[in-house]
């Protein structure tokens, strides 16, 4: 796992570069400056508004009794493509947009989803009640009851 990370920072980047060297060769320097600022500034302006409404949703389920997963994974998600707008590149501002659509978010969401619980279906992964708890028990949801907050 560690040297597929190693790999991606160090790849990553370096496409990046090439990548905006390139631009600057064919819509000038100025231009690739100018665009690289303007998807900062529409990603950060994009990852405020859809921020607020996961957010929202997130307050709503916690009202409702009911633990918010789904929603703090694409709370986790909107964060992940606010910063790689925020990082100069290509490759990172489509990914970056992607993780903000509904769309392709609710794809990668479903995505992790399932992943997540086949790791713990298999027992790569254990959830228990109680820590140091020895039982495991597979849940599919897990719903926890507590009175609905305080709006104010």
């Amino acid at each position: 796992m560690f040297s597929k990370l190693l790999l991606l920072f160090i790849l990553t980047p370096v496409i990046e570069i090439y990548l905006l060297v390139k631009a600057g060769e064919h819509i000038g320097s100025v231009n690739t400056i100018g665009l690289v600022i303007l998807t900062g500034v529409i990603g950060a302006s994009f990852a405020k508004s859809q921020g607020a409404q996961i957010f929202f949703k997130i307050r709503g389920s916690l009202n409702r009794g009911q633990m918010p997963g789904r929603e703090l994974l694409e709370g986790a998600m909107i964060l992940a493509g606010g910063i790689m707008l925020l990082t100069p590149g290509f490759i990172t501002d489509l990914l970056g947009f992607s993780l903000l659509l509904p769309v392709t978010r609710n794809v990668y969401t479903g995505l992790a989803l399932t992943y997540f619980k086949k790791k713990f279906r298999d027992g790569q992964w254990s959830y228990s009640e109680q820590p140091g708890s020895e039982e495991q028990p597979h849940r599919e949801d897990v719903i926890i009851d507590h009175p609905p907050l305080d709006e104010g």
